[in-house]
């Protein structure tokens, strides 16, 4: 879903999993998308490997980065929300998937891409003590903490591979090839229940044991699995092939939430579908990929059927949302395979015939496909409308200004100085209940014996996951309760949707009413009500009250001789402007709005006995400790070197990523000293951001200690000293 738009949001449509067909499907979706639909892709992480190159990968020959297809790029490309979670278990019926985390996330029309695994509970200490080539992404995470313990000389260079199918045979030489570039060589044992390897495949037996021998990977055919210890694999006639790590490769199984599901499946686990890729007898459901079973044309379990059924998957998905006919997938009889040998070579196989020679010139050909498959996901055209002299006139200063995207978050916040301009033409407060009035991170306000605190925050949408930014938003919200040492009381909540339909607007209310009470109860307080209405965009706001058992802490009090602490990283508002532009990385953003969407209540416990305290978002750290220092009349001496930065925001500050509101907030708070993209940083707007606390400097080291012992990323970052006020860099 994109988060601006004038068409009336109307249908849903749910990719589950970022297998190589639902991937391909959101690239082509981008360039011609069906207006009046909500696209969401669930997947557990931020990116999904590309089976092609996982052999190369495990070789050595390819990073981990160039096998992984970023997800979040995608999603962002193509206009889609990215729910990061695993589903586990799907009602087609109520059309819901229930994912983990998250609840139900309803659908109209939904698609099944999610692979399979290669593990199987039925033979004895294989899900203890072994790991299944499939999921790609742990067998690659397993294989290379593995070769680093090689490599030190912490384990035996002793591996067995359980099938001796194509998949096994190229990942047991992959295996081999890489284990002697560290020195360790002969480890590697290949264990094939059949008389010969890769019989799917005629003739290729002699190549293949030849190419093995050259690598000396060893070969076991006719040998049966009894059992897998932590040190060996036991086989039926009880001779054990000493293992240290064993990698399962023989077929491929069901991921059991989709075999218990109520889905027609085949015997073995598999979604059955028609010759449309649509499930048997569910309406408005698709499955496609490894874990769907084609009844209309059975074929094994291999990617390339996965990457042709793409563009009629897509166009079905459309026809199911728009009207139409659809379309029959028609998978070829038989493909050409190209497998790779360990080293740069590979041999080619195709309709019973295979070719050995000229092994590099056939890995070269191998390499110039995957490479070109993957980079349909590193390099995305821009579809954004440019600004024309035919569009009319532009006001001086418009054109300038309109190059940017606006950002969201506290990005998207109204210059520092221009609000305080704002702020000091109000007139003084009247009321003698009313303690405070702006200036802090919120009001206190007077009730008899009791001081409650008020406030209010307001996000623009950042991603396009309106339950995710109603989590951040909360905690947001928060944070300003927090920093003045109070307990959440209530909050009051309000939403702007973009402009949907009914059904959309009550699924869209109950994951943002899901999400955001799920903070605020775990808080301690309750949502009393609220106000929604529909506009041009996801915005989500919090009015939030909170109760004082002793004084506030404001950000009046700290003293000469304080440190600073601060209580998470820095970076955000960076991070998420190179998002917008699909320029991150996904893993980044992905830990980034995990961060982001984590509580503070128990920072703020621990730092009860600060002096002076703030959370800082908007106007960016330097902007929020000159607050302090401007209140307590002191001066700030930051150490850039032991301020926090979230992955990847000191690369991209240096690339020149700014967000919307950089150069006010550096205006606003200047800081004399230190070079470098970390500089940047302090004026970056942060969302959900850190507390900063001024603290005696006797308790910084403990309380240091404290929070990170609760899973905070804090750190003493500077002192205050006496003198005007002003920030400087060591």
């Amino acid at each position: 879903m994109g988060m601006t738009g004038n068409s009336i949001l109307t249908r849903d449509l749910v990719l589950v999993g970022g297998g190589h067909a639902h991937a391909l499907a959101l690239r082509m979706w981008a360039m011609a998308p069906v207006a009046g639909v909500q696209l969401t892709l669930i997947n557990p992480g931020p990116t999904a490997p590309y089976s092609g190159m996982l052999p190369g990968h495990i070789a050595g020959h390819y990073t981990r980065d160039a096998l992984d297809i970023d997800l979040v790029k995608l999603a962002q490309f193509a206009g889609a929300r990215l729910i990061m979670g695993a589903a586990e278990s799907v009602d087609p019926v109520a059309k819901t998937i229930t994912v983990t985390g998250r609840g139900k996330i309803a659908y109209d029309v939904a698609s099944l891409d999610v692979g399979l695994h290669a593990v199987t509970p039925h033979l004895a200490g294989l899900v203890e003590h072994g790991v299944g080539a499939k999921p790609l992404d742990t067998y690659a995470d397993r294989w290379a903490s593995f070769v680093a313990q090689v490599a030190a000389g912490q384990a035996q260079p002793d591996v067995a591979v359980i099938g001796g199918g194509v998949a096994g045979v190229e990942l047991a030489m992959a295996m081999a090839h890489r284990l002697a570039s560290v020195g360790a060589k002969g480890g590697v044992t290949v264990i094939e229940a059949e008389g010969q390897l890769a019989p799917i495949i005629p003739r290729a037996d002699p190549v293949l044991r030849a190419a093995m021998a050259r690598l000396g990977v060893n070969v076991e055919t006719n040998a049966k699995v009894a059992e897998v210890t932590p040190e060996a694999v036991i086989l039926s006639d009880g001779r054990q092939i000493s293992a240290e790590l064993t990698v399962a490769t023989a077929g491929g199984f069901a991921h059991p939430w989709v075999a218990q599901s109520p889905l027609p499946c085949d015997a073995d686990g598999f979604v059955k579908v028609d010759a449309q890729l649509r499930v048997l007898g569910c309406e408005g459901l698709f499955a496609v990929g490894d874990c769907a079973h084609l009844t209309a044309s059975p074929r094994p379990k291999a990617g390339v059927f996965a990457v042709r059924a793409a563009p009629v998957l897509l166009h079905n998905l459309k026809a199911e949302l728009a009207g139409g006919a659809p379309r029959s997938f028609l998978p070829q009889g038989d493909y050409l395979k190209l497998i790779s040998l360990g080293g740069q070579e590979a041999m080619a196989a195709k309709w019973g015939r295979c070719l050995s020679k000229p092994a590099k010139r056939l890995w070269a050909i191998k390499d110039r496909i995957d490479q070109k498959f993957m980079a349909q996901f590193t390099h995305y055209p821009n579809m954004g409308a440019s600004l024309s002299p035919d569009q009319g006139a532009v006001a001086l200063g418009a054109e300038e200004t309109a190059q940017q995207m606006l950002c969201g978050g506290c990005g998207a916040k109204v210059a520092p100085t221009e609000l305080a301009k704002a702020l000091a033409q109000m007139p003084q407060n009247r009321r003698a209940d009313v303690l405070s009035g702006p200036g802090d991170d919120a009001a206190q306000l007077r009730f008899g014996d009791v001081t409650q605190v008020i406030s209010v925050d307001h996000l623009r949408g950042f991603v396009a996951d309106h339950g995710l930014v109603a989590r951040i938003a909360a905690v947001h919200a928060l944070g300003d309760i927090w920093a003045m040492g109070a307990a959440p009381q209530s909050a009051l909540i309000s939403v702007t949707l973009p402009r949907m339909s009914p059904d959309l607007q009550a699924r869209a209310m109950a994951e943002i009413m899901a999400a955001a009470g799920d903070v605020v109860r775990h808080a301690g307080a309750d949502i009393v009500g609220g106000h929604s209405t529909m506009g041009a965009e996801l915005s989500i706001g919090l009015t939030v009250t909170g109760v004082l058992a002793q004084a506030a802490i404001t950000v009046a009090g700290a003293q000469p001789g304080d440190a600073l602490i601060l209580t998470r990283p820095i970076g955000s508002g960076t991070i998420l402007a190179a998002s917008m532009q699909g320029k991150a990385r996904g893993a980044d953003v992905t830990a980034l709005l995990e961060r982001m969407a984590q509580p503070q209540g128990d920072a703020a416990e621990l730092l009860r006995s600060a002096h002076a305290m703030t959370d800082v978002t908007g106007f960016g750290l330097a902007g929020h400790l000159r607050a302090i220092c401007s209140a307590s009349d002191v001066a700030a001496v930051l150490d850039l070197a032991a301020i926090p930065t979230y992955a990847g925001a000191e690369a991209l500050a240096a690339e020149g990523h700014r967000s919307t509101i950089y150069d006010a907030n550096r205006a606003h708070a200047p800081v004399a000293g230190g070079v470098g993209p970390k500089v940047a940083l302090l004026h970056d707007p942060q969302t959900a951001g850190g507390l900063l606390a001024a603290v005696a400097p006797q308790a910084a080291e403990e309380l240091r200690i404290k929070l990170r012992a609760a899973g905070h990323e804090a750190a003493v970052i500077g002192q205050l000293e006496a003198g005007p006020v002003g920030l400087r860099c060591l």
